[in-house]
């Protein structure tokens, strides 16, 4: 049977392959597969995304990003959401975003909600909404082993990436290790600077520095000292791109400050044939396979030391773990099996509460 879902994304930043945000690469991914399995995909996500279904645009952030125009995209997004629901037959909703609570809709529609950031990110009340046919999931056991106690967890579903899309190019690795995402504070960039550093091993930093201003001025404080003729900063990159550097990368470093639910570029560089060198952080230590597939690494001092150590990996082990524990097809399939299953109970329901009110009425004199 043929669904239509509508997908949510964070308000004012852009989904599409090319995307920074792990949550927005996910959304992308899953419109595919919705679109080439014969559903209905609906996307509210900012203006200019690159969707494969039906994009129902919202404004993106044109300048800094405070909390007033966060604030004014919430309630576009509502808007967007309600008029959406009244437009189409949607059998589910599926939120990706951080604020999602503040524009989950009122009507009576199955909503899932993927939690793409560590669980303390979250207001505490969305893991006890009190609304009907709403679920939860997380992303790797690590976060969901993590979150507080609620009726709305389902089972976690592992991300995945384009395995097949991503191995092909032969990998003749070359000196320069790779640290690769969103450059803010959390993501610890400085670590690995300095790490390479000490190694004395190029790096090369490649991410978008969104325009809030802490982000800025980690950038400013942390990042630009450290930067010189064999560490460089090479800004957002598209992703041929990054496939490239990914396959030639001796490793990626991720120096994650905070618990990581996943890690998508770590799934990307393993699908390259390149391993990863990654702090002891979340769900970080469930897809690298120390010894194997790269370093799980205490500190900028082991991260150094990995940095050489890397040298003795197989590139072969890497892809074939990233085909079998990573593919964006098995992400694709469990998720469209949990749409499924929440759609069945929520028709069941609404089925169970017309039967009732049918034999209320035969049963009034």
């Amino acid at each position: 049977m043929h669904r239509t879902i509508l997908s949510v994304a964070y308000p004012l930043t852009p989904v599409g392959a090319d995307a920074v945000g792990g949550s927005e690469q996910i959304l992308s991914i899953l419109d595919q597969g919705l679109t080439a399995a014969g559903h209905r995909s609906l996307v509210i996500a900012a203006e200019g995304s690159r969707i494969q279904g039906t994009l129902i645009p919202s404004p993106a952030a044109t300048s800094g990003l405070d909390e007033s125009v966060r604030e004014w995209g919430r309630r576009v997004h509502h808007q967007l959401i309600e008029d959406t629901l009244k437009k189409y037959p949607v059998d589910l909703v599926h939120m990706h975003s951080l604020d999602f609570h503040c524009y989950v809709p009122n009507q009576d529609v199955p909503v899932l909600a993927t939690l793409h950031l560590p669980p303390d990110w979250y207001p505490k009340h969305v893991f006890e909404l009190n609304r009907p046919h709403f679920q939860l999931n997380c992303v790797s056991w690590s976060q969901h082993l993590s979150c507080p106690a609620s009726p709305h967890l389902t089972k976690p579903i592992a991300n995945g990436v384009e395995v097949f899309k991503l191995e092909g190019l032969p990998a003749r690795k070359r000196t320069f290790a790779l640290a690769l995402g969103r450059v803010c504070p959390e993501k610890g960039f400085h670590h690995a600077l300095d790490a390479a550093r000490m190694a004395g091993v190029p790096l090369l930093l490649a991410g978008q520095v969104f325009p809030y201003d802490s982000h800025l001025r980690y950038f400013d404080e942390e990042i630009r000292p450290r930067l010189d003729g064999e560490r460089r900063f090479i800004g957002p990159i598209r992703f041929a791109r990054k496939r490239s550097l990914l396959s030639h990368a001796r490793c990626l470093v991720i120096p994650s400050t905070v618990a990581e639910t996943s890690s998508l570029v770590a799934m990307e560089a393993l699908a390259c044939g390149t391993p990863v060198i990654a702090f002891r952080s979340g769900a970080l230590p469930e897809i690298v396979e120390q010894g194997r597939t790269g370093f799980i690494v205490d500190g900028v001092e082991e991260m150094a030391q990995a940095m050489s150590d890397v040298d003795g990996l197989d590139p072969n082990c890497c892809r074939r773990a990233a085909r079998v524990r990573f593919s964006a097809q098995s992400m694709t399939t469990e998720y469209l099996g949990l749409y499924e299953r929440l759609i069945g109970n929520h028709a069941r329901a609404r089925a169970q509460i017309a039967g009732s009110e049918i034999s209320q009425w035969m049963a009034t004199p």
